[in-house]
């Protein structure tokens, strides 16, 4: 797998103060995607070891809240090990952080088993808090949305979905109100 940049101190995709993976390919093509050089599989350069270290590292701080995983596609089928290979590394050292990840693909498709390899997908998302599901839509873009490009997305808690077998919303999760500067529950 490539990687396209990691972000030490990232607090646009999710809560906190995080360290972000983008990872490299994705076969989604969202229009007018804000990451589009990330779509090539040979973008940027190859995670290593030396390099999952490095962000494990950046992590063990007090003030880092967890990691967050975006792409390009991180459940690409050919990122799916070396994901997952991380959040198991992320959980074992910081049971207490979250882990975030973003994906064009559907909750629901990841949960029955439509994406990639299905056992190496679920078990990523056993190893997830949230999860950003869904394309970004031009058309549906909202800039006063928090964590998301376009309305079609969910922010989704993972653990608990998991338990019900079916999508569950995270609680908490706000939208600016433009103009005001307020933050209200979405």
């Amino acid at each position: 797998m490539n990687y396209a940049a990691i972000k030490k101190n990232d607090i646009a995709n999710g809560i906190g103060v995080r360290v972000s993976l983008f990872v490299s390919g994705c076969r989604h093509h969202c229009k007018n995607c804000f990451n589009r050089e990330a779509w090539d599989f040979q973008y940027g350069a190859p995670y290593t070891e030396m390099i999952e270290q490095e962000i494990l590292d950046a992590i063990d701080h007090s003030y880092i809240a967890g990691l967050s995983l975006l792409g390009g596609e991180p459940f690409e089928p050919e990122n799916l090990e070396t994901v997952l290979g991380l959040l198991k590394a992320f959980k074992a050292r910081f049971p207490d952080k979250t882990a975030w990840c973003y994906t064009g693909f559907r909750f629901d498709e990841i949960l029955n088993g439509r994406v990639g390899n299905a056992q190496t997908a679920y078990a990523i998302l056993e190893h997830l808090d949230v999860l950003v599901d869904g394309k970004f839509v031009e058309e549906l873009k909202d800039l006063s949305l928090l964590f998301r490009g376009s309305s079609n997305q969910n922010i989704i808690d993972v653990p608990r979905s998991l338990e019900a077998g079916a999508l569950v919303p995270l609680e908490g999760v706000w939208k600016r109100t433009m103009g005001s500067g307020n933050i209200e529950e979405a």
